[in-house]
């Protein structure tokens, strides 16, 4: 924890809070305050773009880069008459990651703009740098709070997302554990990460709100492989419930080994978003069948009107049906970043193409449309999406047989 938090310091500290590298200029017929892209007739349009495209948690990226691989076929490949062209990067759902992909993002002066991340550790070092060198991010399933929050700083004013805060996931969550679940004493765990630490604050800030206990607030490591110490305290405790939305490596040692301890097996143990995938069931195996998680409701009755056809063009093109959760978040970044270009580009009669750097991350900002995901309508600190709560439970501990809506199935509402 303390080595994260040094490296966080490090990053932001090399930053100059609210400039950025590029400088106002006029190229052809655009002027802007902060830089102008130009692409020649017949160049492409180059759109960045970071994921977790590898490791425990790859299915959570992997699902969001062919959503937008789908967007862009739906435009013909093109966009004002250039072929689009999609740089990904894989950033490991990691800090250090995420640094690293925005950097060699940031280093290509014709990149547009950039779509992602998948993880908010990944966002937290990585949107600053994209900002510096004046090019917008859009976030696809990075949904801590503080990326979005009316206090986070100026570096972070080129970053949008069409996810939801998990402001509202940790409401959700501490109300389904009371309401409807009936707990009234809880333990949460996170792993440090940006995402599962500001979530279970938020979770036990709502809990205690409606009158239920927080009995201790514990953390692991992502790597941490034992977890039997910390298990053995927590049994002591005694909870009505075991909260610990991490990821997938962590999350499966922290399932089967609760599972081991008579205090511990037969009390409801509840994950988050980053858990919704067949990798879980792989790693947890029988443990699995029981275990839950908090997550935006993705039924189809509760997306938009696009939805189904996105999901029977994605099982078309891929061979299998959508393979994590954020897949409609990230096909409607792509969709908003296409829109805002096309707002603001201009083309000289010899078919060059300018786009005006502010004037993209303002158009960014000031869109609304009826998404797949539901509506997006950005407000001025870049929060896009919006968040209809459901619960998930495995049912199946064979990972062949996950599928969204069947294993897991949604328990609730």
């Amino acid at each position: 924890m303390k080595r994260q938090a040094g490296f966080f310091a490090a990053v932001l500290a090399g930053m100059v809070a609210g400039s950025l590298m590029a400088s106002a200029e006029t190229v052809g017929p655009v002027t802007d305050p902060i830089g102008v892209v130009k692409v020649p007739k017949g160049a492409p349009l180059q759109i960045g773009g970071y994921w977790v495209l590898s490791g425990a948690d790859a299915a959570l990226g992997t699902d969001q880069k062919r959503a937008v691989e789908i967007a862009i076929a739906d435009h013909g490949g093109k966009l004002l008459g250039h072929p689009i062209k999609l740089n990904a990067e894989d950033s490991l759902c990691s800090a250090e990651g995420g640094q690293t992909a925005a950097q060699k993002l940031a280093a290509n002066p014709a990149q547009i703009l950039v779509l992602g991340p998948s993880c908010s550790s990944e966002a937290t070092p990585g949107a600053p740098i994209l900002w510096k060198a004046g090019m917008v991010s859009i976030g696809t399933s990075s949904s801590a709070p503080a990326l979005t929050a009316p206090t986070r700083k100026p570096e972070y004013d080129g970053f949008a997302r069409t996810i939801f805060s998990d402001i509202d996931q940790g409401a959700a969550d501490a109300r389904w554990m009371h309401d409807v679940l009936k707990a009234k004493r809880i333990v949460t765990i996170h792993d440090g990460s940006a995402y599962a630490q500001q979530l279970t604050a938020e979770t036990a800030k709502n809990f205690r709100a409606l009158g239920g206990t927080v009995l201790s607030q514990e953390a692991v490591a992502p790597t941490d492989v034992d977890m039997h110490p910390l298990l053995t305290r927590i049994a002591t405790e005694k909870p009505d419930a075991l909260y610990f939305p991490i990821f997938i490596a962590a999350a499966a040692q922290v399932l089967r080994q609760s599972l081991e301890m008579p205090e511990l097996k037969s009390i409801p143990k509840i994950g988050g978003g980053a858990l919704m995938a067949p990798e879980m069931i792989e790693a947890a195996g029988a443990s699995v069948v029981g275990f839950r998680i908090g997550y935006p409701d993705v039924s189809p009755q509760a997306m938009g009107k696009g939805y189904p056809d996105f999901v029977a063009k994605y099982t078309k093109t891929f061979g299998q049906a959508p393979i994590s959760g954020f897949h409609a978040d990230a096909y409607d970044a792509a969709e908003l970043a296409f829109r805002a270009i096309e707002k603001v580009a201009v083309t000289d009669k010899e078919g060059t193409l300018y786009i005006g750097r502010k004037a993209l991350r303002d158009a960014v900002f000031a869109a609304k449309f009826d998404g797949i995901s539901g509506p997006i309508e950005c407000n001025q600190y870049g929060q896009c999406g919006r968040f209809k709560p459901a619960v998930y439970e495995f049912t199946n501990a064979d990972p062949k047989t996950f599928k969204i809506g069947v294993n897991p199935k949604k328990i609730y509402p």
